[in-house]
This record gives structure tokens, sequence and C-alpha cells, in this order.
């Protein structure tokens, strides 16, 4: 697909400044700015992070009435109900408040509960409560879920049951009546920091509990690596806390992990140290594998497991989960692409919303990604759950799914989500006006320019830049995600040297040339490109720098992400 180049923005001013305090490369400086990294102090936080540079818990919105319910039920020796949901973020939120909760509560007192995608849905079910009522549990602790489950907190609280919400969605206007809300996007709370997940704010509570019971810092510390794994895997941004928190967590993951993480680390096969890549796309989809294909309690239950043999069999049955399900979904995408191609229509419209009954309910929104990798638009899969159509959408950038969807409200039974990803459910006999009003809806504010997706370039190099030294720097910069992604640069009238070829018939190998020196590239999937190559015109060419180790030799070699010929 055919894609847009937008180099952001050179802050000259500000970058020529930050150069004479930190006496480093210019473009390193400019890669900051961007970064919001404006003096030296900014930088030494940056590249120094310090676990004293986090906020106070007790900085956020009711976390004293959390933790004084907490404690209330600690000394009455009344049972608590862990409840989160079945995604990463939701079961290391578990996983962690559970096992701190063991250190100062009997744990017969002590459960947790995971709903079941298929059975129950998202977030706080009544089942959860049901069965909390049933077994006499006084409290409910939801973590990553039940800042929009006003109604059966209502139905809690008629139970007997108090609830106390740790959630990092965007509140409704009119908030659930539960004993504390932990969320620091509520319009009156005043914590400096609004980007932390669900297991952000679990840790948060943990932190504030261990310093009104007097434990170490431990207490708390030993679950960062679940944390960094839970920030990785909801793509909340990893700047200011979520940095610091991913920085000792990634530390953690490779010197001393938990034993759940340790196995799930060894059937990856994954080479240390790891870094956020390997979190993201290794051990994050076999966590969420659990809760796909089957049921996620179980991926609480390896973080919870102290027996490294049964440890690994957790982490075996997670493997299986993630096995299967990359089948799954890699048949249901030729399924909807193959729809995709006999729709005469298709082409006429900004939208893709797509409907088959046997498609699974778990594999959905990794679906509607892989479309939107195909046909660049805000794409809707949906799948048969009991008497509805339930599924999952996806944005492109700049367009705000959920106000759309909101629009079409009165074809929907359910909906919710965010700017860039939602969830929904209707009757099947109305998918068609939805997908027509959908399109509607998005066609006044989806230009075609909009259509076209872009890559991001944060900086034009020369291959004279590209050291040794150079790269060091950058990999300082790391953990990247969200609001701190690995750099993209270009670089410009860039000749081939004859030696680039095919590889697999499907990669370029690049051998390329700039002035006196030559670099070595990889471009995945860009064999229909080649032809630019054999012109023998110079090129542009946007990348990242990696480093490729062959026979025990290391040397710097370009991702190329994009190259054409140059103007």
């Amino acid at each position: 697909m055919k894609k847009k180049w937008n180099i952001h923005p050179y802050d000259k001013k500000a970058t020529s400044l930050l150069k004479e305090e930190l006496q480093i490369n210019e473009t390193i400086c400019n890669l900051l700015v961007q970064r919001g990294i404006f003096t030296y102090n900014d930088a030494k936080k940056f590249f120094r992070p310090n676990l004293k540079d986090l906020h106070s818990p007790w900085l956020m919105k009711d976390m004293d009435k959390a933790v004084y319910r907490i404690k209330t039920a600690v000394n009455n020796n009344e049972k608590i109900l862990i409840l989160g949901d079945y995604d990463v973020d939701g079961t290391t939120a578990v996983a962690s408040l559970y096992q701190f909760l063991t250190g100062i509560h009997d744990i017969h007192n002590l459960d947790f509960y995971i709903p079941n995608r298929y059975k129950e849905g998202y977030g706080v079910s009544k089942g959860a409560i049901d069965f909390a009522a049933k077994n006499n549990f006084k409290l409910i602790i939801c973590l990553d879920c039940g800042i929009k489950s006003a109604e059966l907190i209502d139905y809690a609280q008629s139970m007997g049951i108090d609830v106390i919400i740790c959630d990092h969605h965007l509140p409704d206007a009119q908030l659930p009546k539960a004993v504390a809300i932990l969320n620091p996007k509520q319009n009156d709370c005043t914590y400096p920091y609004k980007e932390l997940c669900g297991c952000g704010i679990g840790f948060k509570l943990m932190t504030a509990l261990a310093e009104s019971f007097s434990l170490a810092e431990e207490s708390y510390l030993r679950y960062l690596d679940l944390v960094a794994i839970a920030i990785a895997a909801d793509i909340v941004p990893i700047d200011r806390e979520n940095r610091i928190l991913t920085h000792f967590g990634l530390k953690q993951i490779n010197n001393k992990p938990s034993l759940g993480v340790k196995s799930l680390m060894q059937l990856s096969i994954l080479k240390y140290p790891l870094n956020i890549n390997n979190v993201v796309f290794a051990l994050a989809p076999r966590i969420n594998a659990a809760g796909r294909m089957d049921d996620a309690r179980k991926a609480v239950e390896l973080f919870i497991e102290q027996d490294e043999a049964k440890a690994l069999q957790l982490a075996e049955i997670l493997h299986n989960d993630n096995s299967e399900r990359k089948d799954t979904d890699k048949i249901t995408t030729e399924e909807a692409l193959e729809m995709i191609s006999l729709d005469i229509d298709f082409k006429y419209r900004k939208t893709t919303v797509v409907y088959k009954e046997d498609w699974m309910k778990g594999v959905v929104g990794i679906v509607a990604s892989r479309l939107i990798e195909n046909h660049y638009r805000p794409t809707i899969v949906l799948t048969k759950s009991g008497d509805l159509a339930t599924g999952s959408a996806r944005s492109i950038k700049g367009f705000n799914l959920y106000e759309a969807i909101s629009e079409c409200k009165e074809h929907l039974v359910t909906f919710g989500g965010h700017y860039a990803a939602a969830g929904l459910s209707l009757l099947p006999e109305n998918i068609n006006l939805f997908s027509k009003k959908f399109d509607e809806v998005v066609s006044r504010s989806v230009t075609d320019d909009m259509l076209i997706p872009e890559t991001g370039i944060d900086a034009k190099v020369s291959f004279s830049n590209i050291t040794d030294s150079f790269y060091k720097i950058i990999c300082q910069m790391e953990p990247f995600g969200p609001e701190n992604m690995r750099p993209v640069f270009i670089a410009c009238n860039v000749t081939e040297s004859g030696y680039s070829k095919l590889v697999k018939e499907k990669h370029i190998k690049f051998t390329l040339k700039q002035n006196d020196k030559t670099l070595s590239g990889i471009g995945y999937n860009m064999s229909s490109q080649f032809h630019l190559l054999s012109q023998n015109k110079p090129i542009d060419i946007v990348f990242q720098i990696e480093e490729n180790e062959y026979r025990g030799i290391k040397s710097l070699q370009l991702k190329v992400i994009d190259f054409r010929l140059s103007n």
C-alpha cells in the first residue's frame, strides 16, 4: 500500500539551545525536543529514570477511601474478591494485587474473578457479582474495568457488597456509586499523570497500602515486571511515569522475573536482554491468547504460581493457545479479505464492515487491524454471539471512531471504547442499516487523503552520521512506545551499489551508498518495489537503525520501511 511521508517539524531554536547544554549530536537533540525535552534536567530524567520521581499515590482522588476500606476489610477479616478484565492489563493487575494482599490478609478470604469473554463479555459482569454474593464476599476490587458499570455496581451494593474501582478508561458524566474510584481521568482528580494503565493504577494502590501497613518497598516493587508488560501490551504512552515503570520493569524481566514471566520467556525462545518489542510481540500475545481462545483465569494462575514445574505447564497452555489463535486469525483474515474482494460496492465506501456468524469472537479485533493493513479505512469485524452480532472496531489516524459509532447508536444494543478502538453489539438484522449509517457518518469527515496511510519521519540524516556512538544514544532512549517511538529517519539521494537482491522472493537485502559510506539494510515484504532499484537512479529511503549479528560479528544495518526515487 502506497504511503505518504510526513517529516516532523524541526524546532531549530530549541534544538540549538539543548545542544549547547548537552554537547551531543544535533539530530539527537532534535529527537529529544520532539519528545518534550528542552533542558539538561529534562534529559537527565529521560535518560536516567528514577523510582523516586514517581508521584505519591495519595495524590490520586479517593486513594484514602480505597485504603481505608481495604484496611477495614483486613482488620475485620472480610472476604475480598479481586475482579479484572480478561486482557493482559487486567490479568497482570489481578495477579499482582492478589499476591500483594496475601501478604496482609488471610488467603482463605481472598479470591479473584476473570469474566469469560464468551459467556459474560467485557468488564464487570452480573455473574461475578452473583459469585461474590453466593460466597459471602463483602468487598470487590475492580481492576482495568468498572468505570462504565454503574448499574452493576448498584446491583452489588444491593447485595451488601462494597466496590472499589481501579480503572483508566474515560469515565462517563455519571460515575458509578462505588466506595472509591481510582481513575486519574476523572474531571476532579488532580493526580499529575493521566495515562497509567489498569495495572499501573493497581500498582499505585499497592504503593499506598504498603505505606499504610508500613511494609517494605519490595512488597510492591516485585511486581514491576507485570506492570511493564501491561503498559507495553495496552499501548499507553511510554512517557513520564509509564517510562519509569517500564524501565525498571524491563530490568526486572531481564534480571529477576517472576516464575510465570520466566516460563513464558523460555517458551518464546527469546534472547537476553529483552526489549519492549519482545514484550509486545512475544510475551503479550501469549497472555492475551488465554482470554481470546478460552478462559483468561489461567493467565492469572500462571503469574501467581510459585512452583517452577507447574508454572511451565501453565505457560505451555498459553503458548498452545497462542499458536491456535494465530491459525484462527490467519484463516479469519483470509476469509474477510475474500469477502471484500467479492463486494463490488466496496470501492465506493470509506469504511469496512464484515460479518460472519462462525468467526471466533476472541480474534475479531486482531482481524480488524489486519484488514486496515490491506484496506486503510475505519474497520469493523462482527461475529455471532448468542442472539447478537458482536465485534470490534479499529480506526485510522486522525479519526474519532468512538464518536462515529455513537452517531449510529439507534442501530446498536451496546457499544463502548475510545478514539482508536471500540466494541459493539447489535441485532444481526440491523447490520446492513448500521453499516450504511456508519459509512455515511465516516464519509462526512474522512477525506480521500486521510485514507492514505502515513509514515512519520523524525529526522533527516546522512550515512556519515550513522555511527556506533549515534546508535548507542538511540538505544538509551528505550523503552520505546507511544509518545517515544523508535526514531525513524530519512536519507536522500542514496545510490544502489549493484549488490542488492531479493531474499525468499519477498524481502529486499539492500546494499546502499551515500557519498563514501556504504550500509546494508533489509526491507521486509518489499519485493514489489525492487524494480525501482534496477533503474540506477538515486533513491530516498525511510528507515530505522538496528544492530545485526552474523557469525558473532555485530554491525549496524538499516531496517528499511519505505523508499522511492529521489526528486
